[in-house]
């Protein structure tokens, strides 16, 4: 037999069980909309990566432009001055700095096609990566916009839970009620049936007194280990 209260306890229990389903809900999802814009910005500062990186490129590509342009112009430079000079050590002194020069270019140049062959496996590696990662990005923005979806059902279903739970309490007599706060305080759940002469809760053997008061069903029996309400059940 069953005390008159428990049923009413239970239809208690069940909507507070809910009403803590929700909350917790509600409240892992802010880590969870910031996990997945914490993806976001991963690929994000992905792309911006493989830009630097084609960027870096071009711009040491236009630095080695601009050296041998300065490299050739200063040869051109010399090769008027042998047109002017009358000596001969200087002729062969300026022929010398434009075989110098020469080198330098030819140098300068064989590094500008390296980098030109850098730049070209930049901008493939680039547009891979750019494309592949939107697509990511696209699906984690859809990500945040279900679970922001979520959300908003979740705070409506939360309102509705805890009006059902105010609704549930009005039948229970006050001393039924301070009985479940104080046990609810502990954690969930609160009534639990006696299997086998245990708790339902933490699972440890009931006195036979409880289990006796448990029986009987005149009043709400208690585990003695854990303060739980307890009801018999065959």
């Amino acid at each position: 037999m069953r005390h008159p209260a428990l049923e009413k306890l239970l239809v208690l229990q069940d909507r507070d069980q809910r009403r803590l389903g929700l909350e917790a809900q509600l409240a892992s999802l802010p880590a969870e909309i910031a996990e997945v814009e914490g993806k976001i910005a991963t690929e994000r500062g992905a792309i911006d990566s493989a830009r630097a990186e084609h960027i870096e490129l071009e711009v040491r590509k236009k630095s080695l432009e601009t050296e041998i342009g300065s490299i050739e112009a200063r040869a051109g430079k010399y090769r008027t001055q042998q047109l002017e000079v009358r000596k001969n050590d200087e002729y062969q002194a300026l022929g010398h700095e434009i075989e110098t020069a020469q080198k330098a270019v030819a140098e300068l140049e064989e590094r500008e096609l390296e980098v030109m062959f850098a730049i070209d496996g930049a901008k493939k590696k680039f547009a891979h990566a750019e494309a592949e990662m939107k697509a990511n990005i696209v699906g984690h923005e859809t990500r945040i916009r279900t679970l922001r979806e979520r959300e908003v059902g979740l705070r409506t279903e939360l309102v509705e839970a805890r009006e059902a739970l105010a609704a549930a309490r009005i039948p229970l007599d006050p001393p039924a009620l301070r009985l479940y706060d104080r046990i609810a305080t502990n954690g969930q759940p609160v009534c639990v049936a006696i299997h086998d002469g245990k708790c339902g809760g933490c699972h440890l053997k009931v006195s036979g007194e409880a289990d006796s008061v448990a029986r009987k069903g005149d009043q709400l029996a208690t585990c003695d280990q854990c303060g739980r309400i307890v009801w018999w059940e065959a």
